[in-house]
């Protein structure tokens, strides 16, 4: 019965997106949403009743549940199964029920839109990527996967293809994931060149990558090539910090927006970016023994998290204010998985990271749709500049919206407050080590900074939007009216989940003990009370400066803070510089070289014959039966020479 369940958790969003598919073949886009909603509902309830019923063991322990045989070519044979485990459970459920819940949000939202079918079907081909990357057995399985959930995610940013910079912004996302996934496909087969050194070595080349195998191999790893781990681990580093957005790969999930809001919603609370934190999550137990590379996992997390947040504050567009927050708030997730390079913490800092991802799932995915719904009300103007004082148009969006800005915020005592004071708990214990305590009392420095910060953007973007003077861009016209209750009723749900979700997992310690972490960890009141200072203070800040013009004059520091941070650091400029444009002249040399050179080359050879003059266009005219007499003339002659020879 578990192994039924298992398998319907993917297998209902692929029938889900076939049938849509069909659906868009025959022209009956209308009806889209029925198998489209209906898979994602039955894989959620199935996610649930895995937990319920099911899976036992730790986050190196489950079960595995065989499915066929994939490939098998002499000795190399690739298995497709399922791993079920708590940590894996933790978050195929959030996975399923947030994105069943964006799906009816989405009937309404995408209903004129002529790609409605086309959208669904690609919504149910990316869960059902997504929820396979999650319970692969294998890590090239989970490999292939995570290629899966890329393709159906260039296809979801790019979906207005026909609207340029969409276009660009799903080539730009997919460029810099190929980059990274690049140091992923090379760490995994080191990987299994190492395992193949290994007493443990297994027959089959790809069966070396199962979990398990790689767990059990990771002790003679240790001993026999510690350097060489060392080198695995950073790059599927590499592979996680590009999938989840971060430093210095985190350029493509603010230009993401450029998709339907639903997508950004899907993409940024419970998908696409959260692979990155789960498979740096399934690998702890051989992370664990490389500390050089989670202390790295850690910098670029509290880097991460403070540029992200610093963009965050001077951005105008609400959808990119909280893209700026995602990336932020992945970066709180880094700096907890890498406080387990003091080996003590590494369970624990497995539970902060899956709480806080948890958590932020559902107040960021009820922010996206609070989002849509302004955007919706205002003829696509997401600008804040442009509107305010919305709470009397959209009452509804206003009580959903502030309460996900509360919680992301970290106001007590609503989701993010619990998850976010864990990860802060957690550096705060790591900052006593001997040997890392240094470096995580500054990352903890940085992470009650960047909680200032947050609450500073959260607050100013939500006071702007909802509060002050009624002002209504143009292009809402007279028709500027609240969401219907299709759309309202799931973001209430997961406006429950924001506030609920944080409370019973976290002081209960349902989480922990979920996960088999039974060490013995508390907050410490310290942490707690000087971060409930911080929100509220950072709350009233980001009240302060929604009532600030945009060009209010400030000193010159503030001016060069500002302009850095509305021009995004200027990162993307250093890369366009660097990068970009050298690959653009690159490219233009060779299309010279090919167009000139190559092409004329062939040009000159195919005018050989009219150099030749009348004679070599008299050999040369194209007739088939002077060709073949000529032919029979050569092989005589050379039959001729061969003789004489």
């Amino acid at each position: 019965m578990l192994s039924l369940f298992a398998w319907m958790v993917p297998l209902a969003p692929l029938a889900g997106c076939l049938a849509c598919t069909f659906l868009s073949l025959r022209g009956d886009r209308k009806l889209a949403h029925i198998p489209a909603i209906t898979a994602l509902l039955i894989s959620a309830l199935f996610a649930i009743c895995l937990i319920a019923f099911g899976a036992q063991g730790d986050t190196e322990q489950g079960v595995t549940y065989s499915g066929f045989r994939y490939l098998n070519v002499g000795s190399l044979t690739l298995d497709i199964s399922l791993k079920v485990d708590t940590l894996c459970l933790s978050l195929l459920t959030v996975v399923t029920s947030i994105s069943a819940m964006i799906a009816i949000y989405s009937k309404d939202y995408m209903h004129n839109d002529p790609g409605y079918a086309r959208y669904f079907a690609v919504f149910c081909g990316f869960v059902f990527c997504m929820t396979m990357l999650v319970l692969s057995h294998n890590l090239l399985m989970m490999y292939a996967f995570w290629e899966g959930v890329g393709t159906c995610s260039y296809l979801l940013i790019g979906f207005w293809f026909r609207k340029p910079s969409a276009a660009q912004a799903a080539i730009k996302a997919f460029l810099v994931n190929r980059v990274a996934d690049c140091a992923f496909l090379i760490g995994i087969l080191l990987l299994a060149f190492a395992i193949g050194k290994t007493e443990i070595a297994s027959a089959s080349f790809f069966a070396r990558l199962d979990f398990d195998i790689i767990f059990k191999a990771v002790p003679f790893l240790v001993r026999d090539y510690p350097e060489l781990l060392t080198t695995i681990g950073l790059l599927l580093m590499v592979g996680a910090i590009g999938k989840s957005a971060q430093f210095p790969f985190h350029v493509w999930l603010p230009d993401a927006m450029e998709g339907p809001t639903p997508v950004s919603a899907l993409i940024h609370a419970a998908t696409m970016v959260t692979a990155g934190v789960y498979l740096m999550a399934r690998l702890s137990p051989m992370l664990v023994e490389t500390p050089t590379v989670l202390s790295t996992v850690a910098w670029l997390g509290g880097i991460t998290a403070f540029i992200a947040a610093w963009m965050a504050l001077f951005q105008d567009d609400l959808k990119r204010v909280l893209a700026y927050s995602t990336v932020s708030q992945l970066g709180y997730l880094f700096m907890a998985l890498g406080a387990g390079a003091i080996k003590d913490l590494m369970a624990v800092a497995v539970v902060a990271a899956m709480f806080h991802l948890i958590t932020h799932a559902f107040f960021k995915a009820l922010l996206f749709l609070s989002a849509g719904n302004v955007m919706h009300a205002m003829g696509d103007v997401i600008d804040m500049r442009r509107f305010s004082g919305l709470n009397k148009v959209l009452p509804w969006t206003n009580i959903l919206f502030g309460i996900g800005a509360a919680a992301l915020a970290g106001l007590f005592p609503l989701a993010g407050f619990w998850s976010k004071d864990t990860i802060l708990s957690l550096l705060a214990d790591a900052s006593s080590d001997g040997e890392y305590g240094t470096q995580f009392s500054v990352l903890l420095g940085i992470g009650f900074i960047t909680a200032l910060m947050t609450a500073i953007y959260t607050s100013r973007a939500y006071f702007r939007t909802f509060y002050g003077a009624e002002k209504l861009p143009e292009e809402a016209g007279h028709h500027a009216h609240e969401a219907s209750w299709t759309m309202l009723a799931p973001m209430a749900v997961l406006s429950v989940g924001a506030v609920l979700v944080g409370v019973l997992l976290g002081p209960t310690h349902a989480i922990a003990n979920f996960l088999g972490n039974h060490s013995e960890h508390h907050e410490q009141m310290w942490v707690i009370v000087a971060s409930t200072i911080v929100a509220f203070a950072g709350v009233g800040i980001g009240y302060f400066l929604s009532k600030m013009q945009p060009s209010t004059a400030t000193s010159g520091a503030m001016v060069a803070f500002a302009d850095f941070g509305r021009n995004r650091l200027y990162i993307d400029w250093l890369y366009n510089v660097a990068i970009v444009k050298p690959i653009e002249w690159f490219a233009d040399l060779l299309g010279w070289f090919d167009t000139v050179v190559i092409d004329g080359l062939a040009m000159q050879i195919a005018n050989v014959p009219r150099l030749c003059g009348l004679l070599g266009q008299r050999v040369q005219n194209g007739r088939l039966p002077g060709y073949t007499y000529i032919t029979a003339i050569g092989i005589a002659a050379l039959a001729l020479w061969i003789a004489t020879r």
